[in-house]
Order: structure tokens, then C-alpha cells, then sequence
């Protein structure tokens, strides 16, 4: 699983020009779920975002979880993360999960935030 974690004061996204979810301050996470993702993978990347100490507490420190400043989560599902590109021109997604488990791991990931 490979997350890009991105800390926002607001963050939005649109499909066909409509917006399907919106939130202010908080993380935008961008998922990937690969081959061999299992729930034990996605429930420990589960905790690890919300965990992580990525917000400035009083001393302007990254000392603050998402848990504790009780910042909002905007999780989109990307598989092109999963890309490798190391050989040639054309990115290999080989790695990606298939669509199905892909959808059902990335959905246990945003019950588990």
C-alpha cells in the first residue's frame, strides 16, 4: 500500500464537474492498494495516518495527530501510485491490486480512519 499524505486547510474533489467530497483543515490522503495488501496492511496504514504527528501544536512543533486536532480526511483512491517506471517510457501497474480487492481494501481504509 503506498498513501501520499498531504496536510491541507481545505481540499476538494470533483467528478464531471461536480464536487463528491470537500473537507477543511486535515489530511488529503491519495491511496494505492498493491498486490498482496491484506486488512492487517491497511488497518496499520489506517493508524498510522490518523496518528501521525504531522500538525504544530502551541510552539508551531509538528507534535498534533489528526486525532487530536480532530481534522477531517479526504481519501481518494489512486492507483497510479502503484506505477513503476524504472524501465521504458510506459508506466507498469503490475503492482496495482485488482479493481475489486483494490475497491474493497480501499474502502476497509477509510472505515478504519
Amino acid at each position: 500500500m503506498k498513501i501520499v499524505y498531504q496536510r491541507v486547510s481545505r481540499a476538494s474533489v470533483r467528478v464531471d464537474g461536480e464536487v463528491c467530497g470537500a473537507i477543511g483543515d486535515g489530511a488529503l490522503l491519495l491511496v494505492a492498494v498493491e498486490r498482496g495488501d491484506d486488512e492487517g496492511t491497511v488497518a496499520w496504514c489506517a493508524s498510522k495516518c490518523a496518528e501521525l504527528r504531522a500538525f504544530a501544536d502551541g510552539e508551531r512543533k509538528m507534535n498534533l495527530s489528526l486525532l487530536e486536532t480532530g481534522g477531517a480526511v479526504l481519501a481518494v483512491s489512486q492507483f497510479t501510485l502503484a506505477a513503476r517506471v524504472r524501465k521504458g517510457r510506459r508506466p507498469s501497474f503490475d503492482r496495482a491490486a485488482e479493481p475489486a480487492e483494490a475497491q474493497r481494501l480501499y474502502e476497509y481504509f477509510c472505515d478504519e480512519l
